[in-house]
């Protein structure tokens, strides 16, 4: 799944297309953990308005983002939620976690 990443002051904003199944996870958690290793942002905005599906591993990708902004000591937000995403994460109740936008 291709990310592409910008930075600006504390905050980095990954931009997210395709689709975030099983599949894509792994791959995908990966890239999440290397942008934020390597730049240690306060705050990361996940922007979602390129996904074009979301199941369950799309919920462990945020979940696994949140709890490495949590190491840093920083917060993370998705942005840009498309209507099925955004279904998928309603259900689960990840807004009781992170801001969804």
């Amino acid at each position: 799944m291709p990310i592409t990443v910008t930075s600006r002051d504390s905050a980095l904003t990954i931009a997210l297309s395709g689709e975030i199944d099983h599949h894509a996870a792994r791959e995908l958690m990966a890239q999440l953990d290397q942008a934020i290793a390597e730049r240690l942002p306060a705050q990361l905005v996940l922007d979602l308005s390129g996904v074009t599906f979301m199941d369950s591993s799309g919920i462990a990708v945020l979940l696994r983002s949140l709890r490495q902004m949590g190491h840093t000591g920083g917060s993370l937000r998705a942005v840009n939620i498309p209507a099925q995403a955004r279904k998928v994460l309603d259900a689960a109740g990840i807004g009781r976690l992170i801001s969804l936008d």
